[in-house]
This record gives structure tokens, sequence and C-alpha cells, in this order.
């Protein structure tokens, strides 16, 4: 009988193990397979994600269902919105939603295994070339990755799927076949329908030899990324993760995409293609910064002031801010940008006392408004407060304002009016403002 040589160790460590199992021939080989592992076969949950786009879908749920019942493992049904939204291929959307789904599920020490095999790495390698990606693109998809709190493990990955094949009919197995990956019209159905059956008449053995090509680039990808984190270091400023452009501006201009890239990546947001990382530089840095320049893409925006770089999630445009009572029995207020003005009890700061005698509101900026500092003389501008403080013009008129019937008392948790700060003895507080996320 055809066995399958598949490297079990790092899974028979886990606490528990998800399996995601669409009923299709890989995935239900990969149940099988663990679930004939009595030291596995405890932890396992087959869980079917419901997309709601194919007819069958109700059938199939049932059908992995008793499948799972079969082998003894227990089941779950996740449902899923799979919609595509704007710019959005019907492929991207309904992967999203599923790793989306299946990334809530894992808790500590916990994974999920996915059926992908050799033939999948040899088709995400050759559509990453078409679209013009760079190394990390042409490394495919990892064998091990971090997901959710645990781990994504793809045991197949070296895998041929005639052993797969071969497998499956062996045990009898009875899976579902998708119609859906008869289909043309989706890129990898094309790929892998049309294209790749000619080029293996050609080289029988493509895909082991394009899967040991992404393990290359997987090592490549693994140095640039250590070597872009030591060139980032000394660039970011880890206090509003920004990047200090003179500094960018000394390294060469390859070093420059890879801390762009590197940056990020830590923010987890989608890899910046070349030219993207090319209008960053001719729209934003190599600008005035008093143009107040920016560049939007994609649910965030790149901007500029004096020496620093910034990538902020894109917020609708505030026109006009109204003021907001503050009532006295809540902590806290939740402000039209979703960011929180808190105030927290304390030995120093404003004094309770007049808190609870006051109208409480928050209000914006509308020009020439003017505070008492502690130690300096005098009133002075919040124009030119901010600007010595190199607050972004984009964050000012965010900024709340406390006032006191019609006495500015505060400016978020920057400055207090110094005629009422008061310490010593007597309840105080003190203001924290938490930035929308």
């Amino acid at each position: 009988m055809p066995q399958l040589t598949v490297c079990l160790t790092n899974i028979s460590h886990a606490s528990h193990i998800y399996i995601a199992y669409s009923g299709g021939i890989d995935s239900h080989v990969l149940l099988h397979l663990c679930a004939s592992q009595p030291e596995l076969n405890p932890k396992i949950t087959a869980v079917y994600v419901h997309h709601g786009l194919q007819p069958k879908a109700e059938s199939w749920a049932l059908h992995c269902q008793q499948e799972a019942e079969k082998l003894a493992v227990a089941f779950q049904l996740l449902r899923v919105n799979a919609h595509p939204k704007n710019g959005q291929s019907p492929e991207e959307a309904a992967r999203d939603a599923r790793y989306h789904a299946l990334e809530s599920l894992l808790g500590d020490g916990e994974v999920l295994l996915v059926a992908q095999h050799q033939e999948d790495q040899l088709e995400t390698v050759l559509l990453q070339l078409f679209r013009g990606a760079g190394v990390q693109g042409l490394a495919a998809m990892p064998a091990s990755t971090a997901f959710g709190k645990g781990q994504m493990l793809r045991p197949f990955l070296r895998v041929s799927k005639q052993a797969i094949q071969d497998y499956a009919q062996s045990h009898h197995l009875n899976w579902v076949d998708d119609p859906t990956n008869k289909c043309d019209d989706f890129d990898r159905n094309f790929l892998r329908n049309q294209i790749l059956p000619l080029v293996k008449t050609r080289w029988p053995a493509v895909a082991k030899t394009v899967s040991r090509s992404a393990s290359h680039c997987a090592n490549a990808q693994q140095l640039l990324t250590e070597l872009a984190e030591d060139l980032l270091t000394p660039v970011l400023n880890c206090t509003d993760n920004t990047l200090a452009i003179s500094k960018l501006a000394k390294l060469a201009s390859n070093k420059q995409q890879l801390v762009i890239r590197q940056w990020f990546k830590q923010q987890n947001l989608q890899m910046p293609s070349t030219q993207f990382i090319e209008a960053i530089f001719k729209t934003v840095i190599n600008t005035k910064s008093s143009s107040n320049p920016q560049l939007k893409k994609a649910g965030f925006v790149i901007r500029r002031y004096q020496d620093k770089l910034y990538c902020n999630k894109d917020q609708p445009e505030f026109k006009s801010l109204k003021s907001l009572d503050w009532p006295q029995s809540e902590n806290k207020i939740v402000l039209p940008d979703h960011s929180i003005l808190q105030r927290h009890s304390a030995t120093s700061g404003i004094p309770a006392s007049l808190w609870q005698t006051a109208k409480v509101t928050i209000r914006f900026r509308e020009g020439g408004e003017k505070i008492s500092l502690e130690g300096r003389k005098g009133q002075h501008s919040l124009k030119n407060l901010f600007q010595e403080a190199a607050i972004p013009p984009w964050e000012r008129d965010l900024m709340p304002l406390l006032y006191f019937d019609e006495v500015l008392v505060a400016v978020a948790d920057l400055w207090l009016n110094s005629q009422i700060q008061k310490s010593g003895s007597g309840l105080c507080y003190q203001l924290e403002w938490r930035k929308g996320q």
C-alpha cells in the first residue's frame, strides 16, 4: 500500500491540532493520515470553512462532518462572508475570509494543518513570477509560519500530487470535487489545467525542482530580512514608528527599498511594489515638507513632517468637529476619530473639585487658542506650542481640548493650564489620550 513520507514530529508536540478540511482529496488525505496516528487522533479537530459561494456547500459540510465522525475526530463548521470588496478578486476574498476565520481558532501551542502540496507550491511560484514578485514572493509558501497565537504547518509541501492520489485510492477514501476547479477563468486553474500539463511533458520533475528554487529564495529572503532589520533600527523612531528621512537618505537606493519594505512588514501592511516605493520618494520625501505631501494606498497614508516619514491609517477627513459634553459620571470619552480621552485619579493635575462643579466639554481647534504653562510666563498660542513640539499638522485639528465652562484647561495629555493645576492634598485627575487604531 502506498505510504506518504511526512514528518509529523513537530505536529505531535502540539496541544491541539486543527486541520483545514474542505472535503477535497488533498485535505481528506491529510486528515486521514493524521487521524490514523494514535497519538494525534484525540487532539484533532477537522474544520470546514463555509464560504457560502457554492450551491453544494451545505452538502459538502455535511459530508465533511460525516467523514470526521468516521475517523473519530472532532468537527467544526465556520461560516464566513467571502464576497469580494472593492479591488479584491473572488479568489483573494475567499482566501482572506478563510484564513481570518481559521486564525481566530488557534491558542498558544496549537497548530493549523493545511494540505498544500508540491504542485501547489509550483503554481504559487509561477503566479508570483508572472506578477513580477521579488525574492520574498518567489519563496512562495513556507512549511511553517506563525499564525494567530499558534502555528500554521504545511506537512505536504514536499509531497507530490500523485502520491496524494495514490494514497487516497489505496485507502478507498471518499472525497468531493469542487466544479470550480475546472473553471479556467481563475489564474491558478488556468495554469493548472492548461499550462502545467504541457510543461510536465517536457520537464516531468518541474514541481520538485521549482519547489527547490522556492527554498533557495526563502533562505535568501531570511538573509535579506536580517539585513533589513539591521538597516531599519538606526532609521526608525520607535516612539512614533516614523523613519528619519535624513538617515534614510544616506543609504544606497536598494537599501532604502529594504528599509521601506521592512517598515511596512513591521506594521503588517501589504508589501509595497517598487513603483509605490519610488512614488514615496518622488511625491513625499523629495518634496518640500511645507507642502504637506501625502500618498494614499489601501487604507493607509504616507506623509512627512520635518525630518520624519509617517505611515498612518487613512482616516476620513473631519471638516467640522462639534464640541462634546463630558458627563461627570464618565471617566472616558470617545472622540469622532475613535480616539479616547480618559481621566485617571492622581495626586497632582486637574483638581477634582473643579471638575465636579464645571460644565466639562471637549472642543477642537478653531484658531487663536492660548494656554498658560507651568514655569513659563504669559500665555502661549497652541499654534506655537504645536510647532515647538513638532506635532504633525494633520494631528493638530483632531487633538481634544478640555474646557471647564469657557476656560481651556488642557490640550489632550500634553499641556495643563497652570492657573488650575494643583499638587498636594486632594483628589486630582491626569489625562491620557489614546489615538484611534
